[in-house]
């Protein structure tokens, strides 16, 4: 049922990624290294199995992909750390932005970017 509105968030992902990454000048990400769709390829899978392994390779890798994108989207335009929480789980690519509330640095590093 999702798989319509993940191809159509593919889409527009793969139109945002490749239009304002290079007007940027922000690095293309390769989308080979976040999806593979492999295990359909298994001849012991039934059909059934072959088409949910197809479909499990495809969403979890589209996932993967867009959260790289997202997250160096993010650390373009405000690589700044969410207020410290025990309940917020940080993602692995903010682990080196900058503290919550240090305007100092933020804008040292940004300020000088955007001009």
């Amino acid at each position: 049922m999702m798989i319509i509105p993940m191809v159509i968030f593919d889409l527009f992902l793969e139109v945002y990624h490749r239009i304002c990454f290079r007007l940027y000048g922000i690095p293309i990400v390769n989308r080979q290294l976040y999806m593979r769709l492999d295990r359909q390829k298994l001849s012991y899978l039934k059909l059934y199995d072959k088409v949910n392994c197809a479909y499990c390779g495809y969403a979890n890798g589209l996932m993967h992909y867009g959260t790289k994108i997202a997250g160096d989207t993010e650390k373009y335009w405000c690589g700044i750390k969410h207020e410290p929480t025990k309940e917020f789980i940080e993602l692995p690519h903010q682990k080196d932005f900058l503290k919550y509330g240090d305007e100092k640095a933020f804008k040292e590093k940004y300020c000088k970017l955007k001009k």
